[in-house]
């Protein structure tokens, strides 16, 4: 993964940065690096306090995927028995899509949790802001922040990120505020699943897309060693994702 540079112009209004990190006592990271699927991460909510002024528990609103529904069930299950994790409470109704998820099953769920294994207070802390739901595949995480520092200050914030949290934070890139959001095709494009972005990117390159077309379903099935069938539901899925309007 590509590090890039914390260094630059002294005037910097403000810097969007995509994280890709690990930290220890985390249920989606343990759970994830176990099964297939992922988790997005949307919101947070705390729950009554016992004592104190810190609350006891808070709870998430969370999205499970995968590419089947076996995938996610055996993520959900890996999820109820760690012992990071509290009670799992699953939605039988979708926030509209289940909040743009990728993969071909969508499950929402909330989950209560001790907050003191929560990484956002500690990039908050550091002048890192979340922007975008928080996606935990393969147990690694990719964080989506604002930085309203300057530009100069980002390496030693992320330094003391890892050094507060114990984690592993690399970052993946890094742009102005004014550029930094995404373009409506690169937001679509991250709703596919990796093995649907790959069909669909390898039928747009070899030309399958053209007129008259330059390949065929059962050449595009032989470069990427799937059957026809395999290729053509992953190709319509993701074609059907990428026109929804």
């Amino acid at each position: 993964m590509a590090q890039s540079d914390a260094t630059g112009s002294e005037d910097w209004s403000g810097t969007r940065l995509t994280l890709d990190l690990w930290h220890p006592n985390c249920w989606a990271i343990e759970a994830t690096s176990r099964t297939g699927g992922g988790v997005l991460a949307h919101a947070i909510y705390n729950s009554p306090k016992t004592d104190g002024d810190a609350p006891n528990a808070v709870n998430g609103l969370f999205t499970a995927f995968g590419e089947t529904t076996a995938e996610v069930e055996a993520l959900l299950d890996a999820i109820r028995e760690s012992d990071r994790a509290g009670n799992l409470l699953e939605l039988r109704e979708r926030f509209g899509r289940a909040r743009d998820a990728p993969g071909n099953v969508v499950r929402e769920f909330f989950l209560a949790y001790d907050p003191a294994d929560m990484l956002c207070p500690t990039l908050l802390e550091h002048g890192f802001v979340h922007s975008a739901p928080v996606r935990i595949e393969d147990g690694r995480e990719e964080w989506q922040v604002c930085f309203v520092g300057e530009r100069a200050e980002i390496r030693d914030a992320l330094d003391a990120v890892r050094a507060d949290a114990g984690a592993e934070v690399t970052v993946e890139s890094m742009a102005s505020s004014g550029y930094g959001s995404q373009s409506a095709r690169e937001q679509r494009l991250d709703t596919l699943t990796p093995t649907q972005r790959e069909v669909y990117e390898h039928a747009r390159e070899a030309g399958y897309y053209e007129w008259p077309r330059e390949t065929s379903t059962r050449a595009l099935a032989a470069d990427l060693d799937v059957s026809k069938t395999t290729l053509l539901e992953h190709l319509r899925t993701a074609e059907s994702k990428l026109l929804d309007p």
